[in-house]
């Protein structure tokens, strides 16, 4: 109702946004005073939350614009790349057992590999139709788990080289504002404070220096298009369930249950 952002929305765009901003945050929190709130903070606090909302969309941006060019290395899609007959991901009767309940699914039969860029549309498409066929989290949660954990991934590795410009201006700020109060003194509240925040600042390029890259991005991208196909297995099974044998009529003249 007051369009609050669902679970995928947070933990996908909004987190790696959180992160990439997180010496800007870190240095904005020592330098205010906490001791009298006044109109002043709920204003700056408004303010802070529409520019991570508006940094949450860039680090989708610019996550979907890394995406295609990850796409490209790998060869395409990782739920199409699967179901190519040259892929080892799974053996040939299992992938021919899926591609023969999505074409029912589909309408269509899965074109000749002869054919490999008609092969590899045909593969979207069964790719697409899995995603829009797989999103109750209840009965997918593996799947939405992983579908989390690649977006947040791949909005990070899109938000790096924003986050580390913004790490090197913090670091900047902190390193002429202590220069300018030297010297130094273990005493000096502010000049602590400013300390804190260059050992966030560290930790931070640490992580986005080792941790987020194309790599981690591609194994999250497989795991998920991994489990899409393996859903096949659960929507197959569901759709080929037998009904539910209807009750015998009951004669004419007998009672029947209430």
């Amino acid at each position: 109702m007051f369009g609050l952002p669902d679970t995928y929305t947070i933990r996908a765009r909004i987190f790696p946004a959180l992160l990439a901003t997180l010496p800007g945050l870190a240095l904005a929190a020592v330098m205010v005073s906490w001791r009298q709130l006044g109109l002043s903070h709920v204003i700056a606090t408004g303010a802070a939350v529409v520019l991570l909302y508006a940094f949450s969309d860039l680090a989708r941006r610019l996550g979907k614009r890394r995406e295609e060019k990850l796409f490209r290395t790998m060869g395409g899609k990782p739920s199409t790349v699967m179901l190519r007959g040259s892929d080892v991901n799974f053996d040939s009767a299992t992938k021919g057992k899926w591609l023969a309940f999505l074409s029912r699914k589909i309408g269509n039969k899965a074109p000749d590999e002869d054919d490999p860029i008609a092969a590899d549309k045909y593969y979207e498409r069964c790719g697409n139709w899995l995603r829009e066929n797989t999103r109750d989290i209840k009965k997918f949660k593996l799947i939405f788990e992983e579908n989390v954990t690649y977006g947040f991934r791949r909005n990070l590795l899109g938000v790096k080289i924003p986050g580390l410009t913004l790490n090197g201006m913090v670091v900047v700020a902190c390193a002429l504002a202590l220069w300018f109060r030297l010297p130094f003194s273990v005493d000096d509240n502010v000049s602590i404070r400013l300390v804190y925040v260059l050992a966030v600042a560290a930790c931070h390029a640490l992580y986005f220096l080792i941790a987020v890259n194309e790599g981690a991005v591609m194994e999250a991208a497989k795991q998920y298009g991994r489990q899409l196909l393996l859903a096949c297995d659960t929507l197959a099974g569901g759709a080929s369930a037998t009904p539910a044998a209807k009750k015998p009529r009951a004669k004419k003249g007998s009672r029947q249950a209430a």
